[in-house]
C-alpha cells in the first residue's frame, strides 16, 4: 500500500519517524507531508531518511509537479495525520486549505484518511474541537485516540497521541483492507514456447499490467499468487507470492493448482496458443536454401479450464484485440464463463504491450460496461480491482 503520513506542529511530532519506520517495515511505501511548524519538532532530513522520499512541505516550492497535492493524492492509497493538532482538525472541518498539508487533506476526500489527535486536554474538551471531530467522523475520517496520560504541559489527562504501533494497527485494520480475508490468483507476462535450445516462440508482453494488478490486490489486503512468464520485472510485497514459469503448459499447471484455493483470478498473461510439436535438444542448423516447416500443437486453454472449474469464484480475463474489439471480447466473456473481461485495443495509442499506460473497457457478465481513459497501468489496475470486487 502507498501511504502518505502528514505531520503537524505538535510535540508528538517526534514520534512520526517511528510511525513511518513501522509502516515501511510492514512492506508499505511511505511519503511524508509536513506543516511548517512540524519542522520545529522533527527535521526534514529525518523524515526523508526514514521514508526514502523527498518531503512535501511547501505548497509553492518549485517541485517536479506544480500541483503536488494532487499528484500525492493520486499516488497515495491512504493518508495518516499524526499528530493531528486542533489546528489541522479545524482547518479540514471548515474547508480551509492554506498550506501544503491542509490542501492535500482536502484533495484526499475520496480515499481513506486516519487522524491521531494530540493536544492539551482542555483544548480537546473545547466544544469547537469536539464539533470539528464529529464533522470529520461524519465524513468517514477515522480517529485513533487520543489516549490518556502525561501531557507535554506536565499534567495528566486525555490528549496524548496514541503510540505509533497502535496507529499502524488501527489504520491497517480490515476496514481499510476490504480483501483482507481473500486470496487471488494473477497471471502475467508472456510465455516462451521453445523451438530448440536457443530459439522460442513468444510475444511482446512485458508483464507490467499483471504485476500492477497483483500489487493493487495486495494493497487492498488480499494474499496474491502471481504466476508470471519470463519478464525483467520484480516485486517485493509481503502479500504477493511469485511463481515464475516459462511455457504455457507450465503456467497452466501452476494456475490450475492454485485456483481452487482462491477467491478469484485475473488472467492477464499473454499466453501462446500453440507450442512446437517437438523441441530440439540442440541448435537447429539452416540447411541450404530450403525453408523450414514447424509443426505446432495447441496449448491447453487456461482461462476456459478455470471457467469450468470455478465454484462461486470470480474469474476475470483479458482480451487484446485489433479489430471487432467489443464483439470478440463479448464472445470470449460468454464462451469461457467469465464474470468480467478487460478489453484493450492495439488501435489505442499508449495501450498494449511494453508501455506504462493503458486504456481499457471492462465488460461484465451482467451486461454492464466501464471504460477508462488513458491512465497509468497502476491506475488501471486499481480501477479493475475496485470494479470486480465491489
Amino acid at each position: 500500500m502507498r501511504i502518505v503520513v502528514g505531520i503537524t506542529g505538535g510535540i508528538a511530532a517526534y514520534k512520526a519517524p517511528e510511525l513511518v519506520r513501522l509502516l515501511v517495515k510492514a512492506g508499505h511505501e511511505v511519503r511524508c507531508a509536513a506543516t511548517e511548524h512540524a519542522l520545529e519538532f522533527v527535521t526534514r532530513v529525518t523524515l526523508e531518511t526514514v521514508s526514502g522520499h523527498p518531503l512535501y512541505c511547501d505548497l509553492f516550492a518549485n517541485n517536479e509537479r506544480s500541483t503536488q497535492h494532487i499528484s500525492l493524492k493520486d499516488w497515495g492509497d491512504m493518508l495518516i495525520v499524526a499528530p493531528a493538532t486542533a489546528n489541522i482538525i479545524g482547518k479540514v472541518a471548515n474547508g480551509i486549505a492554506d498550506d501544503a498539508l491542509s490542501t492535500l487533506l482536502l484533495a484526499f476526500s475520496q480515499k481513506p484518511v486516519v487522524m491521531a489527535p494530540a493536544m492539551n486536554s482542555l483544548m480537546w474538551a473545547h466544544p469547537a474541537v469536539q464539533r470539528n471531530i464529529e464533522t470529520l467522523r461524519g465524513w468517514g475520517i477515522r480517529m485513533v485516540g487520543p489516549a490518556e496520560g502525561e501531557l507535554a504541559c506536565g499534567t495528566d489527562g486525555i490528549g496524548r497521541m496514541s503510540e505509533p504501533s497502535e496507529i499502524v494497527d488501527a489504520a491497517l485494520s480490515s476496514s481499510h483492507c476490504p480483501l483482507s480475508t481473500q486470496k487471488w490468483l494473477v497471471t502475467a507476462g508472456p510465455t516462451y514456447e521453445r523451438i530448440d535450445r536457443v530459439r522460442f516462440i513468444g510475444n511482446y508482453s512485458s508483464g507490467k499490467m499483471g504485476f500492477a494488478l497483483a500489487e493493487a490486490l495486495a494493497e487492498a489486503g488480499a494474499e496474491v499468487e502471481l504466476v508470471t512468464g519470463p519478464t525483467h520485472l520484480d516485486i517485493n510485497h509481503p502479500h504477493i507470492h511469485v511463481v515464475r514459469v516459462e511455457s504455457a503448459r507450465e503456467m497452466y499447471a501452476a494456475a490450475t493448482e492454485a485456483f481452487p484455493q482462491c477467491t478469484g483470478a485475473i488472467l492477464s498473461a499473454a499466453v501462446a496458443d500453440y507450442h512446437p510439436a517437438e523441441c530440439a535438444d540442440h541448435k537447429l542448423k539452416k540447411q541450404g536454401d530450403e525453408g523450414m516447416t514447424l509443426q505446432l500443437v495447441q496449448n491447453p486453454d487456461i482461462l476456459a479450464t478455470l471457467g469450468g472449474m470455478k465454484q462461486q469464484q470470480t474469474l476475470v480475463g483479458f482480451a487484446l484485440e485489433t479489430d471487432h474489439e467489443l464483439e470478440n471480447a463479448q464472445g470470449k466473456l460468454q464462451r469461457k464463463h467469465l464474470d468480467h473481461i478487460v478489453m484493450n485495443s492495439l488501435r489505442d495509442e499508449g495501450a498494449g504491450f511494453g508501455v506504462d499506460t493503458n486504456k481499457v473497457t471492462i465488460l461484465s457478465a451482467d451486461g454492464s460496461r466501464k471504460e477508462s481513459p488513458l491512465m497509468s497501468k497502476k491506475e488501471v489496475a486499481r480501477l479493475i480491482v475496485n470494479t470486480i470486487t465491489s
